[in-house]
């Protein structure tokens, strides 16, 4: 227990923090307006005006639900990126530079939706494997637990470029076509950079555990 807690706790530490930067960096510019007063259906019509990429725009519910789904080209739009809002426009933004990956064949998000079913299974055994691995002691067991949870640090890790080049799109787009203001830039670079520290910080938690596998199967062996 104290092992998998000295590999667990620094990735545990840094989700908890990125969970809480991005929470109140959204928080607080979603009450600062644009000049220009849109909200964040006008802003995803108005950047899909500028970039001639253009996919459907739904509503979801929930906050910070937002997501951009390839196989239905629509972006999803949870009930607090609708608003007339710096951090509304930029999440929009960022949902659209993954519609402008996707029109462009942007290798790094087609690598990610081609694992997506195998991390969907192996995501949900991989532990299941390991523990009972470790039960019986039997580290060849364990061993496979820990492969199939590597898929979902693979994920983890194509999910990092994909991610941030989502956001240095939104940001080129937003400057580009003069949606935001450049003191309302600086706002849009906070909210997403401080989404993306979750992003990195979901990488290390998966990394860190599939370190931690490998290591009690290579000490069980």
């Amino acid at each position: 227990m104290l092992t998998y807690l000295i590999f667990a706790l620094p990735g545990l530490v840094l989700a908890l923090w990125a969970q809480y930067k991005v929470k109140s960096t959204f928080a607080k510019y979603a009450q600062v307006p644009t000049q220009r007063g849109v909200n964040g259906v006008q802003a995803a019509q108005w950047i899909m005006d500028h970039t001639n990429v253009h996919v459907r725009v739904d509503r979801i519910q929930g906050e910070l639900t937002d997501h951009y789904d390839p196989r239905g080209k629509v972006i999803r739009l949870s009930e607090s990126s609708v608003q007339n809002s710096v951090a509304s426009v930029a999440v929009v933004a960022h949902e659209l530079g993954h519609a402008e990956q996707d029109a462009q064949d942007y290798a790094p998000l087609k690598m990610r939706g081609a694992i997506v079913p195998a991390v969907s299974v192996s995501g949900g055994i991989a532990p299941m494997v390991f523990m009972v691995g470790a039960f019986l002691n039997f580290g060849p067991l364990m061993l496979i637990g820990a492969l199939l949870f590597s898929l979902t640090t693979i994920f983890a890790l194509v999910t990092l470029p994909v991610e941030f080049n989502a956001s240095a799109r939104a940001l080129r787009t937003l400057e580009s076509s003069q949606l935001l203001t450049a003191q309302e830039m600086v706002g849009a670079k906070k909210v997403l950079n401080a989404a993306a520290l979750t992003y990195v910080a979901a990488a290390l938690q998966s990394i860190l555990i599939l370190l931690y596998y490998l290591s009690a199967s290579r000490n069980n062996n």
